[in-house]
């Protein structure tokens, strides 16, 4: 669901759902624990969103099915799918209905296509290691849900009526975590969809609106059925990592980065922000980064395509799991937020406005299947003599060691970053983006939202040649 909807209830619910569970004591803090580990796929993988009704011009499955070549060629390894299920109709939104408004929990939408071309999607995305992982919105169903055959699993108001979550989300009706036959409704449910079709994990909605005891309930279970089963929470809540998920949204993290692309705040602002959340979470946090997702405006219509890459290659180049919404990877710049989600705005995969964007993305992705050290170090950030402009940080473990720097205004800018030993560094090169530096380290200069690249061997400060990731043998 919308993430700007989310804020208060978050902050609210964080102060009654903490510790309810995890055997943490109110006056012990969570960033002092360690998070909950995840599996190698997940830490080293890249995530695709997809929006089925708008991925193919069938807005089916096996429109998505038909398309698995073309994303394994990109890179990606999760696929991550939104709401299947069949839709409410009343109070339906829009022509079609969001997707979040669910009938049927054990259905698949008949407009989407059949169990066995689900099965089929799954199955065939197997075959090419990519994982996928489904929408799961344990928050709220639709008014003509088949559950509400039974009111005592939803929430009611004074007046003993069945009650929305918010007023404004008049589509969908709470459901009430307190009843136990409704718990064990849901994770009977969740082990369904892993033990039937295989799938990987689930992208959970509205988490934190969601008692946290349920969540650790559900992981229990899942991890019976399937170990490596993963978890991810529509959130940035520091004691859902604790023992539920395996991953969640760096919100914070995009918040910064919209304050300094739209607001003018300072660049220095989203390191701020990293840190901040390396004190609050768990030890070893896994957070996914985004800067374009089904429930925000198209990253190149708010930050221009200068600013979209700069972005991207700050969270491909970040700690992290990194995230693709379907047709970034083509700069697709159709409607992407609010009235989108009710109706079907397809993907223009035949005129891609930006065709030098697949590449840049392809490149991006094998820059971290190369070198491990982007999805396993934890980041050094550097300083440099305009930190109100451009972000300088580095990555490196006992074989490489990447140097990343990004100028986040619309200007040129020449500056020096506190780099103690800059021998040995070559810029890497992506395919079809160009960022040429004719300044010897650790002197820069960027021309507005421009971002450099580079990379050395630790075992080796020798001067190395400049490389072209496209180029490189795929190790992984």
């Amino acid at each position: 669901m919308k993430r700007l909807c989310l804020g208060k209830f978050a902050g609210m619910l964080a102060g009654m759902l903490i510790f309810i569970s995890t055997g943490i004591g109110a006056d012990t803090s969570v960033s002092s624990t360690t998070a909950k580990p995840s599996p190698e796929w997940l830490q080293e993988g890249v995530i695709y969103e997809i929006f089925p009704r708008d991925f193919s011009s069938s807005g089916d499955l096996n429109g998505v099915t038909a398309k698995l070549d073309e994303l394994h060629d990109l890179g990606v390894n999760i696929l991550w799918l939104m709401p299947i299920h069949p839709i409410g109709e009343k109070f339906r939104i829009g022509e079609f209905g969001s997707p979040y408004s669910i009938q049927d929990y054990y259905a698949i939408d008949p407009s989407y296509g059949t169990p066995a071309d689900f099965k089929r999607l799954v199955l065939e995305a197997h075959k090419r290691d990519m994982k996928v992982i489904m929408d799961l919105v344990a928050n709220h169903t639709s008014w003509d849900s088949i559950m509400m055959k039974h009111p005592e699993f939803y929430k009611h108001n004074a007046q003993g009526k069945i009650t929305s979550p918010r007023p404004d989300w008049a589509d969908v009706a709470a459901l009430n975590y307190t009843n136990a036959a409704l718990r064990q409704y849901m994770i009977a449910m969740l082990k369904y969809w892993v033990q039937t079709y295989d799938v990987d994990g689930f992208r959970c909605d509205s988490a934190s609106m969601v008692p946290t005891a349920f969540w650790e309930q559900a992981r229990n279970e899942l991890t019976k059925v399937k170990p490596d089963t993963i978890m991810l929470a529509e959130a940035s809540e520091p004691e859902l990592l604790v023992s539920a998920f395996n991953i969640d949204y760096s919100w914070p993290l995009l918040g910064a980065e919209d304050d300094v692309l739209l607001k003018g705040a300072p660049a220095f602002d989203i390191r701020q922000s990293c840190e901040k959340s390396l004190k609050e979470f768990p030890k070893d946090s896994l957070h996914m980064r985004i800067s374009d997702d089904h429930d925000e405006t198209r990253t190149v219509n708010r930050y221009g395509l200068k600013g979209a890459l700069a972005t991207s290659a700050l969270i491909f180049t970040l700690d992290g799991v990194p995230l693709i919404y379907n047709g970034m990877e083509i700069g697709d710049a159709g409607e992407s937020s609010g009235g989108a989600l009710f109706q079907k705005f397809d993907i223009s995969w035949q005129t891609p406005k930006h065709p030098e964007l697949r590449p840049f993305y392809h490149d991006l992705i094998q820059l971290r299947r190369e070198y491990p050290v982007l999805c396993h170090s934890p980041v050094n950030w550097l300083h440099n003599s305009d930190e109100t402009n451009v972000l300088t940080f580095a990555r490196s473990d006992n074989k490489d060691e990447i140097l990343v720097v990004i100028n986040f205004s619309d200007h040129p800018i020449s500056g020096t970053m506190n780099l103690k030993n800059p021998a040995g560094f070559a810029p890497v090169e992506l395919s079809g983006i160009q960022n040429q530096n004719d300044r010897p380290l650790p002197t820069f200069h960027l021309n507005g939202y421009e971002w450099q690249i580079f990379h050395r061997t630790t075992v080796s400060s020798g001067s190395l040649a400049h490389r072209k990731i496209s180029e490189q043998p795929n190790e992984h």
